[in-house]
């Protein structure tokens, strides 16, 4: 897992754009991290990165992440893979620098980069890198920001006269604590968290993007993973899951064809 977090002298900006902002995050962490997988000392290849978009501390503070689970390996041009290291993917350091580069490159393209401090340029950006064996906790743990909000009910403990108190389980403790703040303020910080109407928080790059489909399956293939029909979705005819004389009704995004699960017969009262 590879965690990207935005310096904190750039998160009242981030707060006020958070479309420009978070669409830059996501473009240049996620182009620093390919960039230095390429190098052969590292891996020397393409990988495959799954994003998730957070931007908010236990307790509900402005803190602007994204997690990445990317797989321990990549594809070389020639279409073999290239395995990572055990418990290393690339260095953290040299992808800090990177990615710092890449933003200050792409954030002065917008009418925002004078506002900000040459100072942030010239500080480490913190990158994180930890090895997360099969991955599956890892996919566990950001699935749960997928759909979560920054907070949920059952950690509001009391709204009383205008002050609320709730719980959080500190990080670096492990301990809860349970804080009580002005109503405003609450609110404050609950709506700082709410993304730009279509934002799209969860992303794929490299291997995983969709355009890389073909590159997807030969590195499946490279690692013995197969369909559990033996058959990749794109190898099946539209024959196969068509009955005689049944029409073909394409998935209006898409365009693949869709299969007929059953029919819902019609109720007489309501459900």
């Amino acid at each position: 897992m590879v965690t990207f977090t935005l310096p904190e002298q750039l998160r009242q900006l981030a707060r006020s754009h958070q479309k420009i902002i978070y669409n830059i995050l996501f473009r240049t962490s996620a182009a620093a991290l390919m960039k230095l997988a390429l190098d052969p000392r590292f891996i020397g290849g393409k990988i495959g990165m799954l994003g998730v978009l957070q931007s908010w501390r236990r307790d509900l503070h402005f803190h602007p992440h994204i997690h990445y689970i990317v797989p321990g390996g990549g594809l070389s041009a020639d279409g073999r893979w290239l395995p990572s290291r055990d418990n290393f993917l690339v260095p953290v350091e040299a992808l800090s620098v990177i990615f710092r580069a890449k933003f200050r490159d792409e954030l002065k393209k917008t009418e925002l980069f004078g506002e900000i401090s040459a100072d942030v340029w010239k500080k480490g950006w913190v990158v994180h890198c930890e090895a997360v064996g099969d991955g599956e906790d890892a996919l566990e743990y950001v699935a749960d920001y997928v759909h979560r909000i920054a907070i949920s009910n059952h950690r509001i403990l009391t709204d009383q006269e205008g002050m609320v108190t709730f719980k959080y389980k500190d990080s670096d403790t492990k301990e809860w604590k349970i804080p009580t703040i002005p109503a405003e303020e609450f609110i404050r910080r609950f709506l700082q968290h709410v993304l730009p109407d279509h934002f799209v928080k969860v992303r794929y790059y490299g291997l995983l993007s969709p355009k890389n489909r073909k590159q997807f399956q030969k590195a499946k293939q490279l690692l013995g993973v197969e369909p559990k029909d033996g058959l990749e979705p794109e190898q099946k005819s539209e024959k196969d899951d068509q009955k005689p004389g049944e029409k073909t009704i394409p998935c209006p995004k898409c365009g693949t064809p869709m299969k007929r699960i059953r029919k819902i017969p019609r109720q007489r009262k309501p459900p």
